[in-house]
């Protein structure tokens, strides 16, 4: 196969983590690629030359996307330049939505062949995108069990190839060895906290977090605070948001911050699903700007919010959201979880959950997919 470019966009901290794994089980099966696009840190550790940084369209709800529209369309309008130059062999756009949809369009415009890897969320609103999609796309891999169906029924090229955090995860281990990769005490307790990879989830989040802490450290004595700190966010942010709270800070490592948990606070988002499959009990809070949830809640009918609560069917595990998110009613949440019938409760959904999403080596076969994608096209 000659050698030839492909683009690869990708945004947030899940983002660049998911597109780094496919990149790096992709380039063995076709050394000639090379890699250009938008992404963070992992990605440009595994050669992609990064035209933009993801962290550039990061934002949180409507509130915050307003501002930021001239400097999205900046990015855009860079990354068509760029692909109107190399003239790519492929599009993989990954993950953020509205942001890859507009490329999609322009991308189709020129010819480019497009694969989406990490489906929108349309089963849960905005379902009507499923038709723009289709136009958009030559084929979409899907990372949940029940969306490669829905998307299939409109029209969608779906696959379902698993779900990459498997591939992802460190072995199951008890706490106490992964408190000792970590620096930890092995015979102390842990609270891992997760307050997300966006400034602007941090702000609304940490403060509660730290309050929760707070209390947590009053309720467990010897308690150890540990906190895993996103690629791309200054340590000095969370740091100066605990303050005096005594605290330990790890860069990156989340899944074995959480492993090395007895429970654990986390914001909601992809980081919930990695939580539950370390099976440690966890709460996920959930807090955005009004207008954010206002739109949020006329648009959105479903019965939770955390992934791990919707591929189960059920209440897993606690969920608090926005004016729920209080210091006490997080920390009631925590308490329920540290020992007993609800923490073994717990305990018994995230193995049903861990059971529903199949083998692990999703990236695998997503690259495999990819490459034959490729060479079929010649």
């Amino acid at each position: 196969m000659s050698g030839s470019s492909v683009l690869i966009v990708a945004g947030e901290a899940s983002g660049d983590a998911h597109g780094a794994g496919l990149l790096a089980a992709l380039k063995p099966l076709d050394p000639s690629l090379t890699f250009f696009g938008m992404g963070g840190p992992k990605l440009e550790a595994q050669g992609l030359d990064i035209i933009h940084g993801a962290h550039e369209i990061s934002v949180m709800g409507i509130g915050e996307v307003l501002p930021k529209i001239p400097r999205i369309l900046k990015v855009l309008g860079d990354l068509v330049a760029e692909v109107e130059r190399r003239k790519p062999r492929l599009a993989l756009l990954i993950d953020v939505p509205d942001f890859n949809l507009r490329l999609a369009k322009r991308l189709k415009a020129l010819g480019v062949k497009v694969i989406w890897y990490i489906s929108p969320m349309v089963w849960a609103w905005r379902a009507g995108r499923t038709k723009i999609i289709a136009e958009r796309t030559d084929a979409l891999l899907c990372i949940l069990p029940f969306e490669e169906a829905f998307l299939r029924e409109r029209g969608v090229n779906a696959t379902y190839v698993g779900n990459p955090v498997l591939d992802q995860l460190p072995a199951q281990a008890p706490p106490e060895t992964f408190r000792r990769a970590l620096g930890l005490d092995p015979l102390k307790p842990v609270l891992a906290v997760l307050p997300g990879s966006r400034r602007s989830e941090i702000a609304r989040l940490l403060p509660t977090m730290v309050k929760v802490a707070r209390e947590q450290l009053r309720l467990h004595p010897g308690l150890q605070v540990v906190v895993p700190v996103a690629l791309g966010l200054e340590p000095a942010l969370i740091q100066q948001g605990f303050g005096e709270v005594p605290v330990t800070l790890v860069e990156g490592r989340a899944s074995e911050v959480v492993g090395a948990s007895d429970v654990a606070l986390v914001a909601s988002g992809t980081a919930t699903l990695e939580a539950g499959l370390m099976r440690r009990p966890l709460v996920v809070i959930y807090r955005v700007s009004w207008l954010t949830y206002a739109v949020g809640r006329a648009m959105v009918k479903l019965p939770y919010f955390s992934l791990v609560n919707l591929l189960a069917g059920r209440r897993v595990v606690p969920e608090l959201l926005q004016t729920e998110v209080t210091t006490a009613r997080v920390v009631e949440a925590l308490e329920a979880l540290w020992q007993g019938p609800e923490r073994e409760a717990c305990l018994q959904g995230l193995d049903a959950v861990r059971a529903t999403l199949g083998e692990a080596g999703a990236t695998t076969r997503a690259a495999r997919f990819i490459a034959e994608f490729i060479r079929a096209r010649g």
